[in-house]
């Protein structure tokens, strides 16, 4: 860590917010300005849009994450958490992976927290349950569902058999709808190297409490996701929710009842927890409440933004929506991240903040390969797509969206490949316990119990 005496600057978290902010102020920044110091518990940013294609196998997992230290060079990456902060005496507490917490002092502060899977208690939805945050559990769904396959092609008891061929997908909103997209799609191809499986022996279920999925795009694209899904055989049922899951027993509240092995958690996200512990002002959903600016309410040092923010959204309210806010999207942490770096360098110099103020340019959604739904805004006009033009929409927004140029070349590399060579349908699902075959290969063997005629002869 550094021991300059320079100001500070520490950005808690370090996603796509925490990334291009800080990446903003150390390029506004004159050399030895001030020190950046990004803290979060992992090395690497997420981008999260991408994680329906990573677990279809589309994009190769490691093109999905951006590795901070090479991406900040200029600037102290620590990996761990921060625990609490103290305002008063603008020290952080750090919680390194390993080792013992310890306090480090800040002038300038940048919440970039993001958020996390809004959960329910559910009887069952914590052990049996997979979300879809985080690079991990996109690859792990990946292998799961594939596993699921090899299972059925393999027994002969039915009861197995179906609840391995069964898929169930709470949450209708953008991460849902595209990653049963993706994931049936992936099993469609991979059923065609089974001799047991078939498309037709698989169930995919896909449950809202809304009346509608995809809200983002609109009823009537909405309307037309619903149908499309319908179509390739997914079944949707709107309107209700999961009432428990214990051991892949999945009871809906319209009666339904299925067992299933997967369980996948799309049903919305919420600001992180940590936030409470911080002593900031929180909003009643538990969103740092921001001025325009994206400085924090009553400070002047502090800031935040993207989902862990509760910002005015000022281009709404001026088209007349009363008490809008920024949705929680790419599109607008990006464009947060950069204003938010820019405020930081002029607080630091004295100089004044600049609003924050965005237009909605609409959203983009994929459903698989070559399927997809679009909503564009110019001006007053909102162009709306379907079908393979959305999906080129889709990849084309979100790949430009895609931080660095070497990611962004490398995606389009996969996109490329994938143009010619077939999809891979491999479980890799040894990797979540890598060290089990050589464990049971290196531990000592059992040690054979003595014949009970030496036992006698031992004790006379």
């Amino acid at each position: 860590m550094s021991t300059t005496e320079r100001p500070r600057i520490l950005v808690v978290g370090g996603g796509y917010v925490g990334l291009y902010a800080a990446r903003r102020i150390l390029k506004k920044m004159r050399y030895g300005e001030a020190t950046v110091t990004v803290v979060d518990p992992r090395s690497y940013m997420t981008y999260q849009p991408f994680l329906p294609e990573a677990a279809a196998g589309s994009i190769s997992p490691r093109h999905v994450v951006v590795p901070l230290r090479r991406v900040l060079p200029k600037a102290e990456v620590l990996t761990g958490r921060v625990t609490t902060i103290d305002q008063d005496r603008k020290v952080a507490t750090i919680a390194p992976l390993v080792g013992e917490a310890y306090e480090l002092p800040f002038d300038y502060l940048v919440i970039a927290l993001g958020a996390v899977s809004r959960t329910f208690p559910i009887p069952g939805l914590a052990e049996q349950g997979i979300g879809m945050k985080g690079i991990e559990e996109s690859i792990g769904l990946r292998n799961h569902v594939l596993e699921q396959l090899d299972k059925a092609d393999s027994t002969t008891d039915e009861e197995i058999r179906r609840k391995a061929l069964t898929f169930v997908f709470i949450g209708g909103g953008f991460a849902g709808a595209e990653t049963i997209g993706e994931v049936e799609d992936m099993a469609r191809d991979a059923a065609k190297y089974y001799k047991n499986v078939s498309r037709e022996d698989m169930r995919f279920i896909l449950v809202d409490a809304a009346d509608k999925i995809l809200p983002e795009v609109g009823p009537k694209l909405g309307k037309y996701g619903k149908e499309h899904l319908e179509g390739r055989g997914v079944e949707v049922y709107l309107s209700t929710s999961m009432e428990s899951c214990v051991d892949g027993h999945v009871v809906l509240k319209n009666g339904l009842e299925v067992d299933s092995n997967t369980i996948v958690w799309t049903a919305g996200v919420k600001p992180n927890p940590a936030l409470a512990r911080f002593g900031l002002p929180l909003g009643p959903r538990g969103h740092v409440d921001c001025e325009p600016t994206l400085q924090v309410k009553g400070t002047d040092y502090i800031w935040a933004a993207g989902d862990n923010a509760q910002v005015p959204d000022l281009a709404a309210r001026k088209a007349g929506v009363e008490n809008a806010w920024c949705p929680p999207n790419a599109q607008h942490a990006l464009r947060q991240a950069r204003v938010l770096g820019d405020n930081v360098v002029s607080g630091m110099r004295g100089f004044p903040q600049k609003d924050y103020s965005h237009a909605n340019k609409g959203a983009v959604a994929g459903l698989g390969l070559h399927k997809g739904v679009a909503m564009i805004v110019m001006g007053k006009m909102k162009i709306k797509l379907k079908g393979r033009l959305a999906w080129y929409m889709h990849r084309g927004y979100h790949g430009l969206a895609m931080p660095t140029w070497n990611r962004k070349i490398r995606v389009f590399a996969d996109w490329t490949l994938a143009m010619f060579l077939k999809r891979e349908v491999v479980s890799l699902g040894a990797i979540e316990s890598p060290r089990e075959e050589f464990y049971e290969a290196a531990k000592p063997a059992p040690v054979a119990a003595a014949p009970k005629s030496e036992e006698k002869a031992k004790a006379s």
